[in-house]
């Protein structure tokens, strides 16, 4: 086991639990990069959908997605065993996250068309609104149980958004080859039989991860007699109470929004790398390079945040990283010359893993501010409003790829005949993959650097209290 061996809630954390609870980010990131990376492209060329129909799809699920979040914070708030709020859900909810992943991918082939989109629409929302919940909120809520104390919130944050980054890597590196080997056509990968057995892979490796995770880190924050006391003055506080409470926090609400853009941005770069390659470049050969370029960047600058945050405060060091951001996305809108598209890459890298690596952090500060405002702990409900944002910045962000990429023409039959795609396609993706993300990036820069306060302001209530 490598749990640490205290239950100390300030204390000092051992890297063996900080680096278990991170693989938890390697997990569940491995399996959501490939949804938000691949599924678009697996509905258009291997199961043969309409990508506007899809998108429309994909929005309104958007609806239930937000839901369940909040559902699932609740029960994150209301759950009580022996492993704690939130590592149990991991434990009930890794398998059937595997299994509707594997069904997403596994559209009907014979049914009719309405019957296939059916289908689409129900396993999607079982797989994202049901158990990647299920499992994303209650990771996320860990955070503020595993410690209280401020610097290894941060630094938990920083190292799951580092495993984070390894699932994307990893992803990067080997989905496109697993597809070419398990393709009876090395022309031809994007088939049913290709995804299926890719993804088996990768969903096996996603469960034995989670029980990783699990069963080697520890809930220590609320323990003892008080903590029980303190429950019992939690089910008294209706779900109403909880919202607004939240919704009075004006840094959970900047942070929400802060994450919705950045969650945005992240499957405009990530969809936008596939159909890049695919449409702009012609050469999915390229899109390894194009994307590991941004993993790699985010993976080696999230080494150096630890030292940042002992000198700069973590809100800082995430408003810098927006202003990178939008100038890597601002290199992509300009040039397609390749050196130039991987240096904007490395700034996306940059930037992303300057703002991602200090999120959770962040998310468990506006917890701490907005329980010395109002006295209600929402903890589970917080972070699982970040989740939704999260959430619905993906979903949309993919919704608005498909409507975009449909009203530019794009033509899965086009792609079975082997015949290039319309200009209008290719002008429209390099739209989405630069100019988009770098003008939404900037104005968070600009939102945050003149309205985010948080942890002066913690500071300020805990003097005055």
């Amino acid at each position: 086991m490598l749990t640490t061996k205290h239950d100390d809630p300030n204390g000092k954390l051992g890297w063996g639990e900080r680096l278990a609870y991170g693989s938890g980010g390697f997990a569940f990131n491995m399996i959501n990069g490939i949804i938000g990376s691949f599924l678009t492209i697996y509905f258009t060329s291997a199961a043969g959908l309409n990508a506007g129909i899809i998108a429309t799809i994909l929005a309104v699920s958007k609806v239930f997605d937000g839901i369940s979040d909040l559902i699932m914070g609740r029960i994150v708030d209301n759950t009580n065993t022996k492993m704690g709020k939130a590592r149990v859900w991991l434990l009930r909810m890794c398998i059937p996250f595997a299994v509707s992943t594997m069904l997403l991918f596994f559209v009907p082939q014979g049914f009719p068309d309405m019957v296939k989109y059916v289908y689409v629409f129900l396993i999607y929302n079982i797989c994202n609104a049901v158990c990647l919940t299920g499992m994303l909120v209650p990771f996320y809520s860990m955070v503020g149980l595993v410690t209280a104390e401020p610097y290894e919130r941060g630094l938990l944050g920083n190292i799951q958004q580092i495993f984070q980054t390894l699932g994307n890597v990893f992803v990067n590196s080997t989905f496109v080859v697993l597809l070419t080997k398990f393709s009876e056509n090395p022309n031809t990968i994007y088939t049913q039989r290709s995804f299926t057995l890719t993804l088996a892979v990768y969903c096996a490796l996603m469960v034995v991860v989670s029980l990783f995770c699990v069963f080697n880190t520890k809930e220590r924050v609320i323990l003892g007699a008080a903590a029980a006391e303190e429950k019992k003055e939690e089910k008294n506080e209706n779900v109403m109470e909880t919202v607004k409470a939240l919704l009075s926090n004006k840094y959970w609400l900047l942070l929400t929004l802060g994450n919705f853009v950045v969650f945005a941005i992240i499957i405009f770069y990530a969809m936008g790398t596939v159909f890049f390659s695919q449409y702009v470049l012609y050469d999915m050969s390229q899109y390894g390079i194009l994307a590991n370029a941004i993993s790699v960047a985010q993976f080696a600058i999230m080494f150096v945040t630890p030292v940042l945050m002992t000198k700069i405060s973590k809100e800082k060091i995430y408003t810098f990283g927006m202003l990178v951001m939008a100038i890597g996305f601002l290199g992509s809108a300009i040039s397609t010359v390749p050196a130039i598209l991987i240096g904007s890459n490395v700034l996306k890298g940059l930037g992303v893993g300057l703002a991602g690596g200090m999120a959770l952090g962040m998310v468990a500060d506006t917890v701490t501010y907005g329980k010395l405002k109002t006295g209600i702990d929402t903890v589970g409900m917080g972070n699982a409003g970040i989740s939704a944002a999260q959430k619905i910045g993906l979903g949309l962000g993919q919704a608005v790829f498909g409507w975009v990429l449909a009203a530019a023409g794009l033509d899965a039959a086009l792609d079975a005949q082997g015949l290039a795609q319309p200009e209008s396609v290719s002008t429209a993706i390099k739209f989405l993959y630069g100019w988009v993300p770098a003008i939404m990036a900037g104005a968070m820069f600009v939102i945050f650097l003149l309205f985010y306060h948080c942890e002066r302001d913690i500071k300020k209530l805990e003097e005055a209290a």
